[in-house]
């Protein structure tokens, strides 16, 4: 089975943005906008628990899990099609 490229790595950058917004907005509705650092605020440049650090995480989210996602899918198609001509 060969995996599409673009749609696995479409597929996972929109669900990593959608689920680091939704996190964020979960937390908000939780603990309130801190606007603290987080371990994820280290990697994603601006990112932090308020309303516009849920849009750059959201961002910053889609363009780490589509670039994972395509190296992924691409490793993986790579891997599987040297097993068939075995």
């Amino acid at each position: 089975m060969k995996l599409n490229i673009k749609a696995f790595a479409l597929t996972c950058g929109i669900i990593w943005g959608l689920g680091l917004f939704a996190l964020t907005w979960w937390m908000i509705a939780f603990g309130g906008a801190t606007g603290e650092k987080t371990i994820i605020g280290k990697f994603y440049i601006g990112y932090s628990i308020s309303a516009a650090g849920s849009f750059i995480g959201l961002i910053w989210g889609f363009v780490d899990a589509l670039i994972g996602g395509a190296i992924f899918a691409w490793l993986y198609n790579l891997i599987a099609a040297g097993e068939s001509k075995a």
